[in-house]
């Protein structure tokens, strides 16, 4: 299922600055709101594999930090 959006041009622009070719807008959306919710896991992971999980997705957050912390630095 899908919906419709409108969004201010230069909303539009600035999603469009950040959408990496790789993926859909949805995907950047999701991406840059902080994805989907792992609560949605709960009950399914142990605590051992729930903590690897989050380990892992802080060490992607901060790198995606970093790549945007750069990108300020030679654009900004």
């Amino acid at each position: 299922m899908s919906k419709t959006i409108r969004l201010d041009e230069d909303v539009y622009e600035g999603l469009t600055e950040r959408k990496r070719d790789d993926e859909t807008y949805s995907e950047a959306v999701e991406r840059l709101i902080g994805g989907r919710s792992v609560l949605g896991l709960a009950g399914i992971l142990s605590d051992e594999e729930a903590e690897e999980l989050e380990e892992v997705l802080d060490e992607v957050d901060e790198r995606d930090a970093e790549d945007d912390e750069a990108l300020v630095e030679e654009f900004g």
